[in-house]
């Protein structure tokens, strides 16, 4: 007879799982895959930066972060912010204009899109006509002039992309006035760049792709100047007083053009070329900044010589006689000055410059004499070397946290002491409860430690370990200064290095005893290092120890790469994080699994050929095990041997049947369909003969890892019940690939007489499980139920001691299954098999605490799981039933799966890409997530009333511009004191005051026409 639930129980239940669990995506840390834009707004302080998959993302004060998504996937080519307000307009590579808002939503703001527009032309007219090329967010607010590349400019109104017809500039309209010479000798071809006169917004340039540039105004619909260039034009600057245009050029020059001169100019004031007469390549982008003391800043990317340096990647920056190239290591995508906040002032006095570069974005102080670099709090370069693992560390203890940013900050001593220059918007988010750190191993053998606590992964420290090792690189190797005397003064920044000098010295493992301070790394070449913190430098030597683990074996020889040779002279460690014992594995295979008791003093490794245990107190080898099965061939070749794959094999295999039947003879046409049977039975038999599992496994193949049935997959240590219930002592588990599990009882000395007496191992049990498949996690439950805690964590009062008196429990977590055994006897208790026909397979576990949202006292521990399908499961402990279950990453995304990273209390991480690390929540508490707030200041709107008076002066505006023009007149003239606030503060406010003026609009138009003109002589006057 069937059970029912009640209704209310079940409801009940799910408002418990609500409040313990919750899945979000929360922020993106690192650097934008694949930047494609860069956009600035100097009144707001955001720096914009869109990608080439249609992702566009802001930036402000450390904090203040906002993303978008186009729904096109489409690369954004220009990004630009609409004058004095929170708005800015996208171009995609489709064609299409995207309208942006930055709008107030739950005390917060808010980034998102309002409108879309694709120009549209005459019937009959080619694409090209209407294709935009260059687009000018006028100083007006409301008006977008696209240039074409057809050669004609479109005026548009924001925010509904109204096309202002009567403000089309022609192509045909340009070439009017041009001398008839010029005009029959070249074609204008596409408008390549559109820029506004600084002191007066009625006036703008036109600058076409064969080198004609065109001032045109506005008021009187006629072009006032021409500029007859005979060189490709690539950018165009006009200068703050008005006066002069620098434009630069494909052939590495640029050009002085002055606006006061006459209608027409046929050559340049003044034409430079920064670097020597031999071929250059072009100027993309050139900036010309005016200083309170001295001559101006000359700012320009490109230029280099091509012959002896066309493969750099360089911005000029020139000042009087200080002249230096910035050579980055990446193409360089846009960069964009950051001048003094009194923009009224007659100079621009340029602050800093930022750089957009494809791998990384650098910030270099023009304030200071040797013009530093600004270390960045965000947009940091994850890449800058290869991401081979990651470790998360959570709560660390204050005096840990401190000795670890006291190391990173002596090796930060080169950066610049200014403040993050981009500062728009206020974070309002709550200060993170505590500190976390995120450790990140890379391919050139450094390890990376990350602030993970807040929205910002700011990084705070560099551990390298090449320097233990003889490498090819030599340490004294200084690429940052450039020789004196050269030409051009070259100066490397930005740490973006693709560039291994030994694939050997990839950390593949980290762990981390955030109570003691010590550290143990493992590499690709069968390398451990063990290090302690040390707040003073050293110097020594590292003392090395060799673990060969086919001691017992015989006819193996290993086909892979060598190990690294180690420095026997003593070595020179700087502040932080310091080896002192190497273990070095034989064969020299990657590191597989690792972990470190601190309290023990031991380590544990295990690579594809068995596992061993080092006692890094008195630095010797405790105990060595094989696991190397002689079935498995493969576990010699090393990861630099490429192994067949089963394809392959079918494929060769087929071809050699084909070759012996037609050898010697031509086959008869008539046997054409027994060879097919022939073929799709030697088919259907290898298939067969490589079938590892039963039927319901068989819908996902193996990947090329699980031939290896001896690579160890997991290690752990526990003081448990191993060899009878009354007795508790240390041991170490083992997990391989073949689903065995190796248990070894300890017998650790205690610590007054930890220097004369040895650490012993014996084996104590071994299980093998009967589906065979891996094992991914060994977790020993006490008799509570909970699994036992961290090494020295109850000795700092951090967690309950374990129940040491009931029964333990172990539970086996295979790809396939949990399974729950009763210790010591070793006997199932129960199992929970995840799936038996979807093809699920666990991939990362990790026990997680889930504390409740509604009453923080009360919290549950249980395992976050990762599938090889991106699905996130919890499941409870100590009853191994699944809670909750979130789609996370996509089953396509290996290298994210792969990558995922649990931390302690309910968050991961995983990579999106190369550079950036997507970070989620399970639990209902912690939450980390962008909350920011951007407000217009109070004098831009003061500013923007006075500009939009001044372009609406036109006699040949239309109407409704007009009444448009003097109803956001009235809204910010009427009621000052309460007006300023809804403006500035309170969007709703806003909509409600212009509702109420929604009166008589023709009566209205008339005194706020009046009153427009009268308050901007008041404010002229009170200049």
């Amino acid at each position: 007879m069937k059970r029912f639930r009640r209704q209310g129980q079940e409801s009940l239940k799910d408002r418990h799982k609500q409040d313990l669990f919750q899945f979000n995506k929360t922020v993106e840390h690192g650097f934008p895959h694949q930047p494609s834009a860069l956009g600035f707004s100097p009144r707001l302080g955001l720096l914009a930066i869109g990608t080439r998959s249609g992702a566009i993302k802001l930036y402000g004060t450390p904090g203040v972060e906002f993303m978008g998504l186009h729904e096109a996937n489409a690369a954004v080519l220009q990004i630009h912010f609409l004058a004095e307000q929170g708005k800015l307009v996208t171009l995609l590579e489709d064609n299409s204009l995207h309208l942006w808002k930055l709008q107030a939503r739950n005390d917060v703001s808010e980034l998102a899109e309002k409108t879309s527009f694709t120009l549209q032309g005459k019937p009959g007219a080619l694409p090209s006509t209407t294709h935009v090329t260059a687009v000018l967010a006028h100083s007006s607010r409301d008006l977008l002039y696209l240039g074409t590349e057809g050669g004609h400019v479109f005026v548009v109104k924001t925010p509904d992309f109204e096309e202002l017809e009567e403000h089309y500039i022609s192509v045909e309209n340009v070439q009017q006035r041009i001398p008839g010479e010029y005009a029959g000798r070249r074609n204008l071809d596409y408008v390549e760049t559109l820029t506004e006169n600084p002191q007066n917004p009625n006036q703008i340039l036109i600058g076409y792709s064969r080198g004609l540039m065109v001032q045109w105004d506005v008021k009187s619909k006629k072009a006032t100047h021409y500029f007859l260039g005979n060189k490709k034009l690539e950018s165009v600057w006009w200068c703050h007083d008005g006066d002069q245009v620098i434009s630069s050029h494909s052939d590495g020059t640029y050009c002085h053009w002055s606006v006061s001169k006459g209608h027409s100019q046929t050559a340049p004031v003044k034409n430079e070329m920064p670097y020597g007469s031999f071929p250059c390549k072009a100027i993309s982008k050139i900036v010309t900044l005016t200083t309170k003391k001295g001559s101006s800043f000359v700012i320009f990317s490109g230029g280099m010589p091509r012959a002896s340096y066309g493969d750099r990647h360089c911005i000029s920056v020139i000042h009087g006689k200080n002249h230096v190239a910035f050579d980055f290591t990446s193409r360089i995508i846009d960069f964009a000055v950051i001048c003094g906040e009194n923009s009224e002032s007659q100079h621009n006095d340029p602050v800093a410059l930022l750089v957009l570069a494809e791998e990384e974005l650098v910030a270099i102080d023009l304030k200071s004499e040797s013009w530093p670099v600004i270390q960045t709090p965000y947009l940091a370069p994850l890449h800058c070397s290869a991401i081979t693992c990651s470790h998360h560390v959570s709560n660390i203890p204050l005096k840990l946290w401190e000795r670890i940013r006291s190391a990173g900050e002596k090796q930060n001593m080169h950066y610049s002491d200014m403040q993050w220059p981009v500062n728009g918007g206020l974070n309002v988010a709550p200060d993170p409860p505590q500190r976390d750190l995120l450790l990140t191993g890379h391919e050139d053998g450094t390890v990376r430690f990350w602030d993970a606590s807040g929205v910002c992964l700011y990084p705070i420290y560099k551990l390298s370990s090449a320097g233990v090792f003889l490498t090819d690189s030599d340490p004294n190797d200084n690429m940052n200064s450039a020789g004196e005397g050269e030409w051009p003064p070259f100066r490397k920044v930005g740490c973006f290095d693709p560039y291994s000098d030994d694939p050997r010295l990839g950390i593949q493992k980290i762990h981390l005893c955030k109570y003691s301070g010590y550290l143990a790394i493992a590499g690709t070449a069968g390398q451990v290092l063990v290090m302690e913190l040390n707040d003073e430098d050293a110097q020594h030597t590292v003392d090395s120890t060799l673990a060969d683990l086919l001691q017992d074996q015989e006819g193996f020889k290993w086909k892979g790469h060598a190990q690294l040779s180690r420095r026997e002279e003593p070595v020179h460690f700087s502040q932080g994080f310091q080896p002192f014992a190497l273990v070095q594995c034989q064969p020299p295979a990657v590191i597989t699994s690792l972990i470190l008791h601190s309290e023990w003093k031991l380590v544990a490794f295990g690579t594809s050929h068995g596992f061993g245990l080092y006692d890094y107190y008195q630095k010797r080898i405790v105990l060595v095990r094989c696991t190397l099965n002689p079935c498995d061939q493969l576990a010699l070749e090393g990861p630099l041997s490429r192994v067949k794959s089963i394809k392959k094999s079918l494929r060769q295999s087929f071809r050699r049947f084909r070759r012996s039947q037609v050898s010697g003879r031509k086959r008869p046409v008539g046997n054409a369909a027994k060879i097919q049977e022939l073929n799709a039975r030697l088919e259907q038999e290898a298939l067969q003969e490589m079938e590892l599992a039963p039927v319901q496994r068989k819908i996902e193949a193996r990947s090329s890892d699980d031939s290896f049935t001896g690579l160890i997959r997991t290690l752990n240590f526990a003081d448990s019940f191993i060899r009878d219930g009354s007795h508790h002592t240390p041991s170490l588990w083992a997990g391989t690939n073949g689903g065995s599990v190796f248990a070894y009882s300890l017998r650790v000395p205690p610590a007054e007489k930890r220097t004369d007496n040895l650490v012993m191992a014996e084996p104590a049990k071994e299980i093998q499980l009967m589906h065979r498949a891996p094992v991914v996690g060994i977790v020993i439950l006490d008799g509570h139920g909970v699994p036992l805690p961290e090494p020295l964590e109850v000795a700092h009062d951090l967690s309950r001691s374990p129940d040491m008196h009931g029964s333990h429990q172990l539970l086996v977590i295979s790809e396939e299954q949990f399974k729950m055994f009763t210790l010591p006897k070793v006997s199932a208790k129960m199992k929970l098999k995840l799936t038996a026909t979807e093809g699920s397979r666990v991939r990362k576990v990790s026990v997680a605490t889930f504390v409740n949202s509604k009453t923080p006292d009360h919290s549950e521990t249980g395992l976050a799981v990762l599938t090889n399908q991106g699905d996130i499961h919890v499941i409870s402990l100590p009853g191994i039933k699944p809670q909750v279950h979130y789609s996370c990453i996509r089953k396509e995304d290996v290298s994210g799966i792969a990558s995922c990273v649990f931390t302690k209390y309910g968050q991961g991480f995983y990579l999106i890409s190369p550079s950036e690390f997507e970070r989620f929540s399970l639990s209902a508490r912690w939450l980390v997530e962008p909350r920011c707030l951007v407000e217009i200041p109070r004098s831009a709107a003061k500013r923007s009333l006075r500009r939009r008076t001044a372009a609406e002066e036109s006699p040949d505006d239309t109407r409704e511009s007009r009444l448009h023009s003097n109803r956001t007149t009235e809204d910010a003239e009427t009621s000052p004191a309460v007006m300023e606030h809804a403006l500035l503060n309170n969007e709703k406010v806003l909509m409600e005051i212009q509702t109420s003026l929604e009166g008589d609009r023709r009566s209205q138009t008339e005194k706020n026409t009046t009153r427009t003109s009268g308050n901007v002589k008041m404010m002229a006057n009170g200049e």
